[in-house]
């Protein structure tokens, strides 16, 4: 008998941490080389190609795999990096065919997207082997695309579960939510609302911080929850204050730690756990999007 999938999902949230105290990172470019690289997904791997551009200074770009195929000539030239876990993503394999420096980043090396593309960068790591709402693949990825781009050591971020899963579990939810991020944590407020709508099917905004004040503020009512995935400064201290002062849900979590890398971890874990307990605590047994039927075939038709 198939596990469900929020069983699934909890199964592969539980393999990170093993996982991330054994990852062997990628070798990475030169600056050079970073200055002809970009990176292109959808999805979680969207968030994933992200980081490797926060973590490269910027130096690599990273661009939706549509606006590439719409406008060719800015990879003129370059190395595509096009990430995706399963290798099937239509839009990334018709790049992967365009053109002729393209390398795969993804777990399926017989894949179509691995096959059309020059190389393949494999993604390693154990599953619970269900489909499921995306958690130890998303961190295998990102953690990859970023080696690509800086050195860094994964000592301290694997002291970031345990934390996050204790932070987790004192977190309430109310209205509707917004999750606010930074320079280099602005992609996992992009991955901490997909899966709000993959697990929960519920509402969720990401913006960066200083823009929230501009725009998405105004579309926030009383009681509705605003996360902020930064450490703590004049300015948070500020924010907090006066969203809250308003009558808004704030929640700050921190990592307490200078390490980019276990910080990006720590609000990676805290989203996944966050969006499993309150699975869990309305006894769902299946993600949303699964029994979303009619929205998962129409979404399957575009992506495939």
């Amino acid at each position: 008998m198939t596990m469900n999938t929020i069983t699934a999902f909890e199964e592969d949230i539980k393999l990170q941490e093993n996982f991330i105290k054994k990852f062997t990172p990628q070798k990475p470019f030169s600056k050079t080389c970073q200055k002809r690289m970009i990176f292109c997904g959808t999805g979680d791997s969207f968030a994933a190609a992200l980081l490797a551009g926060a973590f490269s200074n910027f130096l690599v770009r990273t661009f939706d795999p549509l606006d590439l195929v719409k406008n060719r000539n800015i990879a003129k030239n370059n190395t595509i990096f096009l990430v995706s876990i399963s290798g099937n993503t239509a839009t990334n394999i018709k790049l992967a065919k365009l053109f002729k420096h393209s390398v795969a980043v993804t777990a399926n090396s017989k894949s179509k997207l691995s096959m059309s593309s020059g190389k393949t960068i494999a993604l390693n790591y154990p599953s619970s082997n269900v489909f499921t709402s995306g958690s130890i693949g998303f961190l295998a990825s990102a953690l990859t695309c970023i080696s690509l781009v800086t050195k860094f050591s994964t000592k301290k971020a694997s002291n970031m579960f345990l934390k996050a899963q204790k932070v987790s579990k004192r977190i309430k939810l109310s209205g509707r939510v917004f999750i606010l991020g930074n320079l280099h944590t602005f992609p996992i407020s992009m991955y901490f609302a997909a899966k709000l709508y993959e697990v929960l099917g519920i509402a969720a905004q990401y913006e960066h911080i200083e823009q929230f004040s501009h725009m998405g503020l105004f579309s926030a009512k009383k009681g509705d929850t605003v996360f902020i995935f930064d450490e703590n400064s004049p300015y948070n201290t500020k924010l907090k204050q006066n969203l809250t002062n308003v009558g808004m849900n704030v929640i700050h979590p921190v990592a307490n730690t200078k390490d980019k890398i276990a910080q990006i971890c720590f609000y990676t874990f805290l989203s996944q756990f966050v969006s499993l307990f309150y699975a869990k605590k309305f006894n769902q047994k299946q993600c949303y999007f699964v029994i979303a039927k009619n929205l998962r075939n129409a979404s399957s038709k575009m992506i495939y």
